[in-house]
């Protein structure tokens, strides 16, 4: 299915004070400054681009002096790649003198510096992120990209298998550009040489591998692309274990972050989520959903119905935005079935700021006259099992008699 593009979008891309502040700090007779790659494509999709980048025939160190000379920040995080981060007043922007790889193994390659945009363009992936735009506010298209863009196709330049052996990531980018951009099925040959490449991906980083697979979960196409992943073989060296893609596709619908789709795709059981830990390089707070979904899919599964009272004691114990998260990626399961009360309760709860809390401390306890020791402890227990078990009520005659029975189970 063929989109339209936003013909006024690259227009706008420049327009952008930052930017305008860019172009005129480097603009010098006899060489050339253009927008290239993502943020030009996202201009042509009428998105609004967050990491601008320029590719210039000026050579790393004429780029500096420029940007100082016009009162800009040039910071040189990549200058032997020749990479300048231009900050200005608006924005930050990338920077990097036109290259031309000399050799790769498949991860690094050896560049030197060029001044051929169409040569700069031909070393990069994807067609569609080979695109640029001069001040003129011309589009620069030298392979396809513009066509594909329109087509909502993503295609390797040149051989892909070539492509791919430059570096291997580039495997798991067309996956995620493909559920991002695309629309119908994968270009053939790059899904070919993807396939065939697939021992290719052992090599990576963990943490590039995650960094691409968190992103791909976060796009349009997650779920048609995460089910071809698990029919090429894919997704078992990514993530292993056996994907439960209409779990996926629940919490994408939901609107769910990038850390709940993966325990929704990935997770069965606790064992799941120290091995996706490791194998992914997780953060901790995302190793810690994917914990906290496997301890309520064990509690959840093991009910037939669920009330209002069910979820608030749910919440108490891990928090009421994870187990509403939880109760949207099962809802087209058998069980658990959630009564109505049940799922009003997990909808106030969602934003995790309204969980149940229980009503008493040791100091109540003392405060009643009881003597500090391990039997306060015991009493606090027996009292909120009992708030846990009544569904965590939280009035004033409920706290009472909480207290009381505390009072009475630490006196024994």
């Amino acid at each position: 299915m063929s989109r339209t593009l936003d013909r006024a979008g690259p227009a706008a891309l420049l327009a952008r004070p930052g930017v305008r502040a860019a172009f005129a700090a480097l603009s010098v007779p006899g060489e050339e400054t253009r927008l290239v790659g993502g943020c030009v494509r996202d201009a042509l999709l009428g998105h609004s681009a967050s990491d601008i980048d320029l590719a210039t025939t000026l050579r790393p160190e004429a780029v500096m002096e420029r940007a100082r000379a016009a009162g800009l920040k040039a910071v040189p995080t990549g200058i032997e790649h020749g990479t300048i981060t231009v900050v200005t007043p608006q924005e930050p922007l990338e920077v990097t003198t036109l290259r031309e790889d000399v050799e790769t193994d498949g991860r690094h390659a050896v560049v030197r510096f060029g001044g051929d945009f169409a040569q700069d363009a031909a070393r990069r992936d994807f067609t569609i992120n080979a695109l640029s735009v001069g001040a003129d506010g011309i589009v620069h298209d030298t392979v396809g990209g513009v066509d594909d863009l329109h087509a909502g196709r993503v295609r390797f330049i040149g051989e892909a298998a070539t492509r791919i052996r430059e570096d291997a990531l580039r495997i798991l980018r067309f996956f995620r550009f493909h559920a991002r951009f695309a629309s119908g099925e994968p270009d053939a040959e790059a899904l070919s040489a993807c396939i065939a490449a697939r021992d290719a991906l052992d090599g990576l980083s963990r943490e590039r591998v995650r960094s691409e697979f968190m992103k791909l979960l976060l796009a349009p196409g997650c779920v048609p692309v995460a089910a071809l992943l698990a029919t090429t073989g894919l997704l078992q060296r990514i993530s292993g274990g056996v994907p439960e893609l209409g779990r996926l596709a629940r919490s994408a619908e939901a609107g769910q972050g990038a850390a709940m789709r993966l325990a929704a795709l990935c997770v069965h059981a606790a064992h799941d989520e120290p091995r996706l830990r490791e194998d992914l390089r997780l953060a901790n707070n995302e190793a810690a959903q994917l914990a906290t979904y496997a301890r309520l899919l064990e509690v959840l599964h093991g009910r037939e119905r669920i009330g209002r009272g069910d979820v608030r004691a749910l919440a108490a114990r891990h928090g009421g935005a994870m187990v509403a998260q939880t109760l949207a990626i099962l809802s087209a399961e058998p069980r658990p079935q959630p009564d109505a009360d049940a799922l009003a309760e997990a909808n106030d709860l969602a934003g995790g700021k309204n969980d149940p809390v229980f009503p008493l401390a040791g100091s109540d306890l003392i405060d009643a006259g009881l003597k500090p020791g391990r039997h306060i402890g015991h009493g606090l227990a027996v009292a909120k099992a009992e708030w846990l078990a009544r569904g965590c009520p939280m009035d004033e005659v409920s706290r009472g008699d909480l207290l009381a029975k505390a009072f009475v189970a630490a006196s024994q």
